[in-house]
């Protein structure tokens, strides 16, 4: 039996998100979603005002992959909405599961390019998994549930839901309960499962090829007992870091354009790839039709759409990978290839090695890594910075690690990890980012000051776009064009207006200190780290160039 409750649109939407666990929002009010803002005072939700609806979706996005929940946003029509694009088409491409709510012009003007009107909805739709425009208040309580649905079922995504001013004011009789629209899910056994084993069985190379999807299947643990009883050489792609312990002596590190040495050599070398949640994505194989050349693929994903995309699967194994694993997790007899794998990961290691006084970035991450608390949860933005901190910091569980995989967004770094903050105020949080990155949403300071959000930012600062520096001086033959960012600001004193403790490091005697004062301080810090303009990622792939073809200097 059902209790019906009159309200508004506005007050129903508070209703239902409370009724899927939503304790936190990210957002910014305008003129068509204010009837949802006036709403809010009344509800136990705690709004977090980010300074641009980007940073908003963002947060959003952070908070949904450290907290494991679905994140939630807000943005008003027209250009509010608009702003949410870029944040929508990042958790498309990483399959991260957000619900957005915009306001919309009301029913009766929408289609007379009535003030800050667009049409959100068709925009959306190329970066959305789903959207809807509700025009009926009768449709709005099942609309909202059908959206927490879809993002969370299967591949996980974001979901817009676009509400006009009319129906968030209008009155409506809500049924109160949740409605629940997943599909009924049946555990069967995964077909193909005795082609696989046999697959398994027969291979003297094979190599277990890690991606994102681990970690949004909440699949680590069963991931972690099949490497365990198989003992297969493993590799993760960037997003996939975490989901194998750092500390596996049959782990290699990521693959592809910016991947370790032996993880790249022994994906090439193998004769079987079992591939785990990944996408064959073009930053991972390098050329598509040298990659692994010699292997057969077994290919467990839940969505239909990756198998065969861009390689042929031998034995495609569809659905939960919590189910689907360990029905193949059987012991191996490939001890001469696992010894073969510790060689090349112990002959090929880091070289922290560096000239001078001058600061070295993989051996500042490499140090932040080993002296921050073990469930620290570390963000970063797009570039140089970015590929550092995949390769020489270390982490637990996919969930402490937050990059923008399929889509490299710059500004991403700061705003997720307001959201991670919020979503585990018990941990430490550390944005890693660098002088061009952090500039794109620079204005989210505001909202670390605002809720005293203790997040640690690491500023890598060589005064250049350094990963676009990077290529034109290896394939544009050295013109460089508008990478220069010696213009700046001051980030100590920038830091400092927004209340938040700064430092500046440029020499290496000075980092262990400063990165000890960083991770003690009870608050928010910013510690801007000056490294050499020309230093450069290594290895790289070059493009179209096959993985075991990669440059280590110049």
């Amino acid at each position: 039996m059902t209790s019906e409750k009159k309200q508004t649109g506005g007050s129903l939407l508070f209703d239902v998100l409370q009724q899927h666990g939503v304790e936190h929002v990210f957002g910014y009010p305008g003129g068509a979603i204010m009837p949802i803002y006036d709403a809010l005072t009344d509800s136990d939700i705690q709004h977090f005002l980010c300074r641009h609806e980007q940073g908003a979706a963002f947060s959003a996005v952070g908070y949904a992959r450290a907290a494991g929940k679905v994140g939630v946003c807000f943005a008003t029509s027209g250009p509010g909405a608009t702003n949410l694009i870029t944040g929508l088409a990042d958790a498309l491409a990483d399959s991260i599961p957000i619900v957005a709510i915009t306001g919309q012009v009301a029913t009766s003007v929408m289609g007379s390019d009535a003030f800050q009107e667009i049409d959100i909805f068709g925009l959306s739709l190329a970066c959305t998994k789903h959207s809807f425009q509700v025009t009926d208040i009768n449709d709005l309580e099942k609309v909202l549930h059908q959206a927490f649905a879809i993002a969370l079922e299967g591949r996980q995504g974001p979901v817009l839901v676009d509400i006009p001013k009319d129906i968030q004011m209008a009155h409506v009789v809500s049924q109160g309960s949740v409605v629940s629209t997943l599909k009924n899910k049946v555990n069967l056994p995964p077909a193909n499962v005795g082609s696989a084993i046999a697959m398994l069985c027969h291979a003297k190379q094979p190599v277990l090829y890690v991606g994102g999807g681990v970690g949004m299947a909440n699949a680590v643990d069963e991931l972690r007992d099949f490497i365990d009883i198989t003992h297969i050489p493993s590799v993760s792609t960037l997003k996939g870091l975490g989901a194998i312990s750092p500390d596996n002596e049959n782990y290699l590190g990521m693959l592809g354009m910016h991947g370790t040495k032996a993880a790249n050599l022994a994906v090439q070398e193998s004769d079987l790839l079992v591939v785990v949640g990944a996408r064959f994505d073009d930053r991972v194989t390098g050329k598509l039709s040298e990659f692994a050349p010699n292997a057969k693929v077994i290919h467990f994903d839940i969505d239909t759409a990756e198998i065969n995309k861009r390689r042929a699967a031998d034995s495609a194994i569809l659905g939960d990978l919590k189910t689907n694993l360990p029905a193949l997790a059987i012991p191996l007899e490939i001890k001469s290839w696992q010894q073969k794998c510790q060689q090349m990961k112990a002959d090929f290691g880091w070289d922290y090695n560096h000239p001078g006084h001058t600061i070295f970035a993989p051996a500042v991450l490499k140090e932040v890594s080993e002296k921050m608390p073990k469930n620290t949860c570390v963000t970063t933005d797009v570039g140089q910075h970015q590929m550092w901190a995949a390769q020489h910091m270390s982490f637990e569980h996919p969930s402490n690690f937050l990059t923008s995989g399929g889509m490299g967004t710059m500004g991403f770094g700061l705003p997720a990890a307001i959201g991670a903050q919020v979503s585990r105020p018990k941990d430490c949080v550390i944005a890693v980012s660098g002088d061009g990155s952090i500039m794109m949403n620079i204005q989210e300071l505001a909202t670390i000051k605002r809720f005293q959000l203790p997040v640690k930012i690491v500023l890598i600062d060589n005064a250049k776009l350094g990963m676009v520096r990077q290529w034109q001086d290896l394939f544009f033959q050295g013109r460089l064009s508008e990478t220069d960012l010696s213009d700046n600001p001051d980030f100590v004193m920038l830091a400092n207006a927004f209340d938040i403790k700064a430092k500046q490091v440029s020499s290496k005697e000075e980092v262990s200190a400063a990165i000890e004062e960083m991770l003690e301080h009870n608050g928010p810090y910013l510690l801007q780290v000056k490294i050499d303009a020309a230093d450069n990622v290594w290895p790289l792939v070059p493009p179209n160039t096959a993985n075991d073809k990669m440059m280590e200097s110049t």
